[in-house]
């Protein structure tokens, strides 16, 4: 910002690099800096004047992620600190509301610090939280949720710190506007980045499960009237070729009858 005001020429890192669920760093004038959350200021050992740390607390209460800048070379010092507030999709608190209408119990699972997850929490209506959680955290958080809930865990995520707990759920789900890697590693990708399609997503698989019982059931019960008849010589074997082809029909179109579904979402 100094620099584009023209108060100061804009500087280039070297060596960057990035550090997983923490943030990058990278040399600039030969000094280690570093920029990244509050968990990784703490493992860094650098104290803070009380004022600063008090400031950054309000600004978690509120909702904020806080970055720290940082020098990461000795002396360590903290440089600054930067604010990130997220906006929570409107449609965000319903889709909630939607999930637990279905029985399902939402858990909120994320990297960012306590105060922000706590707020966000709360608007959401969601009750169990689990903040600064790094990546490989997230799997095992899930794996817990899996031995102390019971029942099937789907894990809903967008980012690449999400792929660990992706593949570790029972029912991993990503947006198709999120990370290559968050989509190839779920099982559903929904095609748009709105939370109540994961609803729908499980509305949809309710139908289609019914669908695949109602099918199989029909064509046990037509095999088991038809073959036998068809096998003592009781039925015309024009009649039986026509019966069969008439099941095969039959079958598909109950299943077209899901495309009459209209989801929540759209």
């Amino acid at each position: 910002v100094a620099a584009r005001g023209g108060a100061a020429a804009a500087r280039v890192g070297a060596d960057a690099r990035a550090v997983a669920g923490r943030g990058v760093e990278a040399r600039v004038d030969g000094q280690l800096l570093a920029l990244g959350s509050t968990r990784w200021r703490d493992e860094l050992g650098i104290v803070v004047p009380p004022a600063l740390d008090a400031r950054a607390a309000e600004l978690e209460r509120a909702g904020n992620t806080i970055s720290w800048l940082m020098r990461a070379d000795a002396p360590r010092a903290a440089l600054a600190l930067i604010a990130f507030g997220d906006t929570v999709k409107a449609s965000a608190r319903d889709a909630i509301a939607a999930l637990a209408a279905r029985g399902v119990a939402s858990v909120l699972v994320t990297g960012d610090n306590r105060g922000s997850a706590a707020a966000v929490a709360a608007s959401l209506g969601i009750g169990e939280v689990h903040a600064q959680v790094l990546p490989d955290d997230k799997a095992r958080v899930v794996a817990e949720l899996k031995r102390t809930h019971g029942g099937i865990v789907a894990m809903v995520g967008d980012g690449i710190n999400d792929a660990p707990a992706l593949a570790a759920a029972d029912v991993g789900i990503a947006m198709a506007t999120g990370t290559d890697v968050a989509m190839h590693t779920a099982g559903i990708t929904l095609m748009r980045g709105d939370p109540a399609l994961v609803a729908d997503a499980i509305d949809i698989s309710k139908r289609t499960y019914r669908k695949i019982q109602q099918n199989l059931f029909w064509a046990f019960v037509y095999n088991l009237v038809g073959v036998p008849l068809a096998a003592l010589g009781w039925l015309n074997p024009v009649i039986a070729g026509a019966a069969m082809a008439f099941s095969s029909v039959s079958v598909v179109t109950n299943a077209l009858l899901l495309r009459r579904w209209k989801g929540r979402a759209g």
